[in-house]
């Protein structure tokens, strides 16, 4: 069997459910996609929802069970393993035997693949072409990746009657060990930064570690947005004789979900420090790793494993899909957001759908609604908002908080409480308007920074509720989405075969609206963001404030100063070069022109 992947795209984890069955619907083409493992709750329903629609006999997992969290996501693995290798085994059948199916499907391949090129041939032939084609198929198809993403920093602590249950039952722990006893072989996205004692857990799971063969059953696939966290953490797993497989990049602001900016660094410049060191980060965790097998008494490895890198963020058209993977030989490239429009592949109800159709680059905004406190991705206009807006209006503020899946605030009781629940913000509210030295400026800043925070918990998975008509319990929340700004320039709901092609450049699906280059894209959105920060920094100064802001801006200084030599040397992006160099100088004008505060003597 070869072991390549079908394809050199795959699709990114999408909130906590925009994404939770897309392995059922596009696994047997051979698209890699990545299921988030946090809510146990989505997963238990959906595994209901198939149940009956495929007339399986999986069991319902209750909370009154030992355990239930990290079981029902076991049990949810298993059946989308059975369901896409069902999948899988009924589309080979139908492309054996289906002339028509077979050129539909050679049509959504890489230009560039060999496995395009030898079924071309064999469609061409005239003789034992049934034959042909089956053993053709049997050899190099296999279906794409069931990943899941667990974000490492939502690890509530969890209790039973008042008891703090041990560690191995906080929320990260439990997905962690749901995924780590399935019976899946693909590979864990661990995002949001690191957990090191999250991270020492994956060594109790003889999966994630090289059998006799070399060969990992389970994967660990790390979301970094630079060079340096990816040493750090890659050491820190080696020496646990665990091998990351895979570095993920994603653009620090051109993304969707959480937007974790970086130090001014850009995406192009640390795709170049990525290519250049690539070799460092392999040696460096191959001689930690070799060290730790031995003293563990596990199989050694003589060579190093495969470690891939892949890029996600902000990417929009084929010339720049084409670009990563030829410029930084990145093995894959992430496209997120664009696949909210693509009903065959992410589960998104009708309504928000057509919201993300007509919403134009205004619409999309940086929000502070995330409890985590970091900045979040959204659109204007979701139901979730209308519905918070309604209810403020009646002077009523936060959330029920069911699930409290981000009750990590421990300002007000060891078992944490979530700063978009009722119960939070009620108190900060009464704090707040007991302090009588604010000015009415202040106290509007910090009641909104209150009452902007949503319920992700709920928010993020009741559009994958709506689109099967699944019933939701409890207080209307509404939905909640995060795309990536880059989702503006996209107007249409297209099919999965329309997509694909688009990625690989055999068809159009942009209008023309004069969509800047992706690198162009995410230096606005830093400029912009630079700008904030230091329009919205308090009255004092510091001097760790300042040097922050130096270094962001000099950073980005050289980002543009990279960019203008990688754009005037490439092959790429010939016909929108004269754009870009103005884009850039603009930028680099403006970019200077901010003055960054001093501290006052």
């Amino acid at each position: 069997m070869t072991h390549k992947p079908l394809h050199n795209f795959h699709i990114p984890v999408m909130g906590l459910a925009y994404t939770i069955d897309s392995p059922i619907r596009v696994a047997q083409y051979g698209i890699s996609s990545v299921i988030s493992i946090i809510d146990d709750e989505i997963l238990e329903k959906m595994k209901g929802f198939y149940n009956k629609k495929f007339n399986l006999d999986y069991f319902g997992i209750s909370t009154k069970t030992e355990d239930y969290r990290a079981k029902r996501i076991t049990a949810y693995l298993d059946m989308v393993d059975d369901i896409v290798n069902e999948k899988f085994e009924s589309f080979k059948q139908e492309i054996t035997k289906n002339k028509e199916a077979l050129k539909n499907f050679i049509a959504i391949l890489p230009n560039t693949s060999d496995l395009k090129a030898g079924l071309q041939n064999l469609v061409i032939q005239k003789e034992n072409l049934g034959a042909g084609i089956k053993n053709f198929i049997e050899s190099n198809l296999k279906p794409g990746s069931i990943d899941v993403n667990i974000m490492t920093k939502v690890d509530k602590d969890n209790y039973k009657k008042g008891e703090q249950l041990p560690v191995m039952f906080n929320d990260a722990h439990a997905s962690l060990r749901g995924f780590a006893q399935s019976k899946l072989s693909s590979s864990m996205v661990l995002s949001a930064g690191m957990n090191p004692r999250l991270y020492s857990y994956i060594e109790e799971f003889d999966d994630f570690f090289p059998d006799q063969n070399g060969i990992l059953k389970k994967k660990i696939i790390l979301k970094v947005s630079d060079f340096r966290s990816a040493m750090i953490q890659g050491n820190f797993l080696a020496k646990k004789g665990l091998w990351i497989s895979e570095y993920r990049i994603e653009s620090g602001l051109n993304c969707g979900g959480h937007a974790f900016a970086t130090e001014g660094m850009l995406l192009g410049p640390i795709m170049e420090e990525f290519k250049q060191k690539k070799n460092d980060l392999i040696q460096s965790a191959h001689s930690l790793m070799i060290a730790a097998l031995e003293q563990k008494g596990k199989h050694g490895v003589s060579e190093p494993l495969e470690m891939k890198i892949t890029v996600q963020g902000g990417v929009g058209t084929s010339e720049e899909h084409e670009f990563l993977l030829e410029n930084y030989h990145v093995d894959s490239v992430g496209w997120g957001s664009p696949f909210l429009l693509v009903p065959e592949a992410t589960s998104v109800d009708t309504e928000t759908r057509n919201l993300l159709l007509k919403s134009g680059e205004k619409d999309f905004y940086l929000s502070n609604i995330s409890p985590l406190g970091v900045p979040f991705n959204t659109v204007r206009g979701t139901s979730n908002e209308v519905l918070k807006e309604h209810k403020e209006a009646a002077g009523k503020y936060g959330s029920s908080c069911p699930k409290k899946l981000l009750a990590l605030s421990k300002e007000f009781s060891p078992q944490g409480t979530c700063t978009a629940s009722k119960k939070y913000q009620d108190i900060k509210l009464k704090e707040l308007k007991a302090d009588q030295e604010l000015t009415p400026e202040e106290f509007s800043r910090r009641k909104t920074e209150i009452t902007d925070k949503a319920c992700l918990c709920v928010g993020l998975v009741n559009a994958a509720y709506m689109e099967q008509n699944l019933e939701i319990k409890g207080e209307k929340q509404g939905v909640v989405i995060c795309p990536g700004p880059n989702l503006a320039f996209f107007d249409k709901e297209v099919s999965l075969s329309e997509m694909v092609k688009h990625i690989y450049g055999n068809a159009n699906i942009l209008p023309d609206n004069q969509r800047p280059n992706m690198f162009i894209n995410e230096l606005k959105m830093y400029v912009d963001y630079l700008k904030k920060e230091i329009a919205g920094s308090s009255a004092q100064i510091t001097h760790s404030q300042t040097k922050k802001w130096n270094a962001f801006k000099k950073n980005m200084l050289e980002g543009i100063e990279y960019y203008h030599n990688l754009f005037n040397t490439s092959a790429f992006f010939k016909s929108g070069l004269k754009t870009i160099d103005l884009q850039l100088q603009e930028y680099q004008l403006m970019l200077t022109a901010i003055e960054i505060p001093q501290v006052e003597k």
